[in-house]
C-alpha cells in the first residue's frame, strides 16, 4: 500500500467508480535446513488449517539452494473475528507433521511480513493523473489466484516507460497526462490475466469451499469468460464485528525452536528506526477517539493484527482508563495498521532518514 500513491488516489478520486482495495497480510520466515530435509525447486501451497473455513487465507513453501526454505502465511484481513492474532496463525501453522518434518532440525534466519492488495480487476482505480502514472503494487496489478504480481508489475513499468518516451518524443510535456499509458496497459495480457481472475477473491465471501469450488470453475472450466461479476464494497476494517460477538483464542505457547514469540522473531528482521525521531504513525487529526473505541468495541485487535507489536493499550494512572502507546520503533512497514484499524484511522507515514526493516534475503 503506497504511501503517496493512497494520497494521489483519494485526490484525484481516481478511485470512483472501483471496488475499494482489499489487503492481506502475509507472514515470511527463512529458514536453514539440514541436508536431508532439503528438496530443491519443491513448491508448495496450501489453504484452510490453521485459518477457520470462513477465514480467506493460504501458505507457500519454497525450497531453494543451497539449503533454504522460504515459508510464509497470507492471512486476509477481512476476517470477521477481532480475537484472530495473524502472527499466532502463521506459528500454528509451522506445527502441522508435514511443515514441521520440512523445519526440523533447522534455523530460522529472517521474519519480515508486509500487506499486499487482493482486490484485483475490479479495484484497479483510474490509472494516470497531470504529470503522473501508477504502476505494479501501486495499481494494484496483484494477481490473487496466483499469488504473483511481480510479472505485472514490470510489465507495467514497461508500458509506462514507453508510453510516455513517446509521448516526450513527440514534444509532449511531462505535466500532461498520460492517458495513453492506461489505453496500452488494457491492450495488454496484464489486464486479460486480471480480468480472467476477476471474480478468484470474491468468490471466498461464502467460506472456504465455496471459494474453492468456484475457484476451479474459473481455472478448469469458465477461463474468466463466465458472464457474472463478484464484486466488494467494503472495506476490510469494515468487516470486524464487535468483541460481543465472538470469544478470545488462546494459542499454542511457543517453544523457541519452531515457534517463536513475536519480539524475539522481530530481531531477525533487523528493523531499526531512531528512538528520537517523530512518530511516523499518527492518529489521524479527525479520529482521535477511534483508538479507545476500538478497544471498548472490539477488544483491541492493534495489539493482534500488528505483525511488529507496535500497538499496545496500556491503562492511564491518572485516569484508570485505557490509552493506546505506539511503539513506532518495531514498526516492519507493512502498512496493515492504515488497513485494518477501526475506521482506518492510523495515518502511516515514510519514516525519517529510512528507517525501517533490514531485509536480507526475503
Amino acid at each position: 500500500r503506497g504511501s503517496l500513491s493512497e494520497r494521489v488516489i483519494k485526490h484525484y478520486n481516481l478511485r470512483k467508480g472501483k471496488d475499494p482495495q482489499i489487503y492481506g497480510l502475509g507472514f515470511k520466515e527463512i529458514w536453514e535446513v539440514p541436508e536431508e530435509n532439503h528438496y530443491p525447486g519443491l513448491v508448495c501451497h496450501t489453504v484452510g488449517w490453521p485459518l477457520v473455513a470462513n477465514h480467506y487465507g493460504g501458505s507457500f513453501m519454497y525450497h531453494l539452494s543451497p539449503n533454504l526454505i522460504h515459508i510464509g502465511l497470507v492471512v486476509g484481513l477481512d476476517y470477521k473475528n477481532p480475537y484472530v492474532n495473524p502472527y499466532e496463525e502463521f506459528q500454528r501453522f509451522k506445527t502441522h507433521p508435514l511443515i514441521r518434518s520440512h523445519l526440523k532440525g533447522g534455523n530460522c534466519i529472517s521474519y519480515g511480513a508486509r500487506c499486499i492488495n487482493e482486490g484485483g480487476y475490479f479495484a484497479v482505480p483510474k490509472l494516470t493523473v497531470p504529470g503522473g502514472v501508477l504502476v505494479g503494487c501501486a495499481a494494484g496489478f496483484l494477481n490473487v489466484m496466483k499469488i504473483k504480481g511481480t510479472h505485472t508489475a514490470m510489465k507495467s513499468g514497461m508500458l509506462a516507460a514507453e508510453t510516455i518516451y513517446e509521448r516526450l518524443s513527440r514534444g509532449g510535456s511531462e505535466v500532461e497526462e498520460c492517458i495513453e499509458y492506461e489505453e496500452n496497459l488494457k491492450k495488454s495480457w496484464v489486464w486479460d490475466e486480471l480480468r480472467t481472475t476477476r471474480n478468484f477473491k470474491n468468490g471466498f465471501k461464502k467460506g472456504l469451499y465455496a471459494g474453492l469450488t468456484n475457484g476451479f470453475f474459473i481455472s478448469f472450466i469458465s477461463h474468466g469468460k463466465e458472464p457474472w461479476n463478484i464484486r466488494n464494497k467494503a472495506i476490510d476494517c469494515e468487516q470486524t464485528e464487535p468483541k460481543d460477538q465472538h470469544q478470545p483464542i488462546e494459542y499454542p505457547k511457543h517453544d523457541g525452536k519452531l515457534t517463536f514469540d513475536l519480539l524475539e522473531n522481530l530481531i531477525r528482521s533487523g528493523t531499526n528506526h531512531d528512538h528520537d525521531q517523530p512518530s511516523h504513525l499518527r492518529i489521524k487529526k479527525d479520529k482521535q477517539d477511534k483508538p479507545i473505541e476500538s478497544y471498548k468495541k472490539y477488544g483491541g485487535p492493534e495489539e493482534r493484527f500488528c505483525p511488529a507489536k507496535v500497538y499496545e493499550f496500556l491503562v492511564d494512572e491518572a485516569t484508570n482508563e485505557p490509552k493506546l502507546q505506539i511503539n513506532a520503533q518495531n514498526c516492519i512497514h507493512c502498512k496493515c495498521c492504515s488497513i485494518k484499524t477501526n475506521d482506518e484511522y492510523i495515518d502511516w507515514n515514510v519514516p525519517e532518514g529510512g528507517g525501517g526493516p533490514n531485509y536480507s534475503g526475503m
